[in-house]
């Protein structure tokens, strides 16, 4: 059963609707469409205050934010990761909590435990850092694989368990995890379940001149490292951001579209309408269906961030490499030739044709 009403083919010649929806059952009015345009014009115009440049970061984090997902950054220190992750959760006027991954962090550090109260006799429930709306792991490569694991149940379960204790986490939740990828000693691999969690892998790099004058002369004027706080004119509520992520689930979705992501994903795993010859040389492990779901989320958000009620293959496209790349697993022998994830997403985006 098709989640969207079919859209009727144009006719020959006519292409300038081509992605529109024919019917206005999922379609969002003008009011909702407007108010959706200023909070995420809002959102960008502070992100912009705090952190010079980096468009694609501000672009995926806000896109993931609404699209109800999470993101992994990857990049060397000093490229401003943590003052991003502050900054939107001041933005949203949402709860944040910063984790620095240790190899010594214990699950009941990040999660929570329990501890004797002698007063009362009884044993009471201390959650942990991470049940707040915005969670930054930094280098989280550097946490034991116990403690990714309990990362795991929170990023996809939305809840943590205490003492046996199912306790939910507060919504919005989004955590915002971070890899350094020179540094290899007192780091343990992602295991392919939590990286596959994680809707998007934005890899970050060094600002232009021009941007990191820029951020001299900001950190000059303000005084401190650290980002202002968000005036209370400048913030969003935390329930705004609910209202995005259902304004998002009502974007249309074309079939057409729906095919393009999942020819896109399956072109990863050597199938596809146009399978890439020798994949199987290069790539042992392909993309899996959450990948296609994060591509439809996606465009879904980065179309409500556009002001369009339908996703068009270019919003697919804008996040492809971010949404495939940490989930397309090379062999030795491609990694031995110097290819990276990207370059195979540059090939996928290349043979598979846009509708």
């Amino acid at each position: 059963m098709a989640l969207f009403p079919p859209v009727p083919q144009p006719s020959a010649g006519d292409t300038s609707n081509a992605q529109a929806p024919a019917s206005s059952a999922f379609q969002l009015n003008a009011n909702d469409m407007n108010r959706a345009k200023d909070l995420t014009a809002r959102l960008r115009q502070r992100f912009s205050e705090e952190v010079i440049g980096q468009k694609m970061l501000r672009e995926s984090l806000i896109t993931t934010l609404i699209a109800g997902g999470h993101v992994l950054i990857e990049s060397v220190p000093g490229l401003a990761k943590t003052t991003a992750a502050q900054t939107l959760a001041q933005s949203v006027s949402g709860t944040f909590k910063r984790v620095q991954c240790t190899p010594d962090l214990m699950p009941s550090d990040l999660v929570g435990t329990q501890v004797f109260d002698f007063a009362t006799q009884k044993l009471v429930t201390q959650i942990g850092p991470i049940h707040a709306n915005f969670v930054l792991l930094d280098e989280i490569n550097r946490s034991s694989a116990k403690t990714q694991s309990a990362m795991l149940e929170a990023m996809a379960e939305g809840a943590t368990t205490i003492g046996g204790e199912r306790i939910g986490l507060p919504t919005p939740f989004m955590v915002i995890a971070t890899q350094n990828p020179i540094e290899e000693e007192g780091t343990y691999n992602l295991p392919e379940a939590q990286m596959d969690r994680f809707f998007m892998k934005t890899v970050m790099s060094y600002p232009t001149e021009s941007e990191e004058k820029n951020i001299l002369r900001l950190i000059s004027e303000r005084g401190t490292d650290t980002p202002k706080q968000t005036q209370a004119a400048q913030k969003i509520d935390i329930s705004d951001i609910d209202f995005l992520r259902t304004c998002s689930r009502r974007i249309h979705v074309s079939e057409q579209i729906m095919k393009y992501a999942v020819d896109l994903v399956s072109t990863t795993r050597g199938a596809g309408s146009h399978p890439i010859k020798g994949l199987a040389q290069m790539v042992r492990l392909g993309a899996s269906p959450r990948a296609s779901i994060a591509l439809v989320r996606v465009g879904q958000a980065f179309a409500l961030m556009n002001g369009r009620d339908y996703v068009i293959p270019e919003d697919l496209k804008m996040f492809a490499h971010e949404i495939l790349r940490h989930r397309v697993l090379l062999t030795f022998e491609a990694l031995a030739d110097g290819m990276s994830s990207d370059d195979i997403v540059d090939n996928v985006l290349e043979v598979v044709p846009a509708p």
